[in-house]
């Protein structure tokens, strides 16, 4: 995506040194996080821009496993390596809907993000029956629900000095 164009010193210039870049980095939630949902997390950010910011928290297995919830969405893990697999807290938004983090892949799914210089975050299920077949990524994380921050949320946190 376009960054804003506005001159330097305008509130909405982006980004800026004031609000760095932050797509394809970790944040990590400092001591003083009072947020339960991210108190203890880490965070890596497939998409930052003048809009806002969204991430997956990486570091909050769920008691589900993969096999688990592949049975739950009627699909069957014909593959014994991943069926012990733990699926993730990805964050408080939309916990009902899965995202897979995973390397890039080719072919693309049917809904894929791939983040310049990093990753690809995929929401829709042909991934998940391609990790079931055996043919999916074989290095993956996959999350239910993702983290989300509006216009200027993120970087007010990292400057109240919530993440680093």
């Amino acid at each position: 995506m376009a960054a804003d164009q506005s001159g330097p010193g305008s509130a909405s210039a982006f980004p800026n040194a004031d609000h760095p870049h932050l797509t394809n980095q970790l944040l990590l939630a400092m001591p003083g996080m009072l947020d339960d949902n991210f108190a203890g997390s880490v965070v890596y950010l497939f998409e930052h821009n003048s809009k806002g910011a969204m991430g997956l928290v990486i570091n909050r297995p769920t008691e589900v496993n993969l096999s688990v919830l592949l049975d739950k969405i009627e699909l069957k893990l014909e593959i014994t390596p991943f069926k012990d697999q733990s699926v993730y807290f990805g964050g408080p938004v939309q916990t009902e809907r899965g995202f897979v983090l995973h390397e890039f892949a080719a072919p693309a799914y049917s809904s894929s993000l791939t983040v310049p210089g990093g990753l690809t975050m995929t929401t829709s299920k042909d991934v998940l029956e391609a990790v079931a077949k055996g043919s999916g990524p074989q290095r993956f994380i996959m999350t239910l629900g993702y983290a989300g921050w509006g216009a200027g949320q993120l970087e007010e946190e990292i400057a109240l000095n919530g993440w680093i």
